[in-house]
């Protein structure tokens, strides 16, 4: 299918079955601002390429005509081609638009990236805090897991993560009969007796651990640690924009590998600690995308509280609500039945 399509999926994202079907068109306008997006831009990209047409529907989201659109298109091909990597996050793919078409209507611009669902330029926030190179004082171990999951995710501050016991900081502590029901259960599913294999996967999770299938079939034993991030407390699931939280959250670890200070433990025995992910400083872009509070109570970092100012200036995340409540006066609430 050409070298347009290895440049545009094969260095951005791989193709999903929408992609490789030229009769299905892409999905367009993801509200999430996920992957899809990401992939739906490349997908245009690629077939503008090859036929000089821009994608149907863009009309009704932007106010220049279709000899303008076609001009972007022409751009964003070259732009793409010559990204090095080429975008595969929404907020690069955001970026790429806004700096290629930055001469042209913030209009367009706005409702081209509205058009893929992807984050509007006021919602981009540029990362200061870079991983520290020792570990800082008063943390007591650190820990780097295995790819996250989405449904380990259970709101905008609490992450489930899991890390090899392959790690030398892990190995010395594997209870003995954790390693001993990994083995039986390998064994068990090598002669395809799945009941057995269960019960003593049960076995491994009730001690805290588990047992994880990657891709290429490799099983890894892991070690499952509850992580709260410090220093931000996110709206509650049941609160106002505490879906948007998680979902912020989610998009920014999933499928990734983290580096996790840890500091100590809460009440609920979640290690507290401060998570950096592909250099970013999680907290920081939760702050900063308007996606938690900062939890002063807990934290007294003073950049904490200027992330806090910075995205409650510009009314992004739940800074669009003019009194939003506060996520530590709502749980107390709920506590005293009020």
């Amino acid at each position: 299918m050409g070298n347009a399509l290895r440049f545009l999926y094969g260095q951005c994202c791989k193709p999903t079955a929408a992609d490789s079907d030229p009769s299905r068109p892409p999905p367009h306008g993801v509200p999430s601002g996920g992957a899809a997006s990401v992939s739906a831009l490349a997908h245009d990209l690629f077939d503008f390429d090859i036929t000089s047409k821009v994608p149907e529907g863009l009309s009704k989201h932007v106010v220049s005509s279709k000899k303008a659109q076609a001009n972007w298109y022409r751009k964003l091909v070259v732009a793409w081609r010559e990204a090095k990597p080429p975008p595969k996050t929404p907020e690069e793919a955001s970026r790429l638009v806004i700096q290629t078409l930055k001469r042209h209507q913030k209009a367009d611009v706005e409702g081209l990236l509205a058009f893929y669902g992807l984050p509007q330029p006021h919602t981009l926030v540029q990362v200061s805090v870079k991983p520290p190179t020792s570990l800082p004082e008063g943390v007591k171990h650190e820990l780097q897991t295995l790819p996250v999951d989405a449904k380990a995710v259970a709101d905008g501050d609490t992450i489930t993560v899991y890390v090899s016991t392959a790690d030398p900081r892990e190995s010395a502590f594997v209870p003995s009969h954790v390693r001993a029901a990994a083995i039986q259960r390998s064994e068990a599913r090598a002669r395809r007796n799945y009941s057995e294999a269960d019960a003593l996967h049960q076995q491994i999770i009730d001690a805290g651990y588990r047992v994880l299938n990657f891709q290429n079939d490799e099983e890894i034993l892991a070690k499952k640690y509850r992580i709260r991030l410090r220093g931000i407390d996110a709206p509650e699931s049941a609160m106002p924009y505490g879906k948007e939280a998680k979902n912020e959250l989610t998009k920014i670890v999933q499928g990734k590998c983290l580096r996790v200070l840890v500091y100590g433990e809460d009440r609920y025995g979640r290690c507290v600690g401060d998570i950096y992910c592909n250099g970013l400083f999680v907290q920081e872009l939760m702050l900063k995308k308007g996606a938690a509070w900062h939890y002063a109570a807990y934290d007294q970092r003073l950049e904490l509280g200027t992330w806090e100012k910075e995205a409650k200036a510009k009314r992004v995340g739940l800074w669009a609500s003019s009194n939003p409540e506060k996520p530590w006066e709502w749980r107390k609430d709920k506590r005293e039945g009020r």
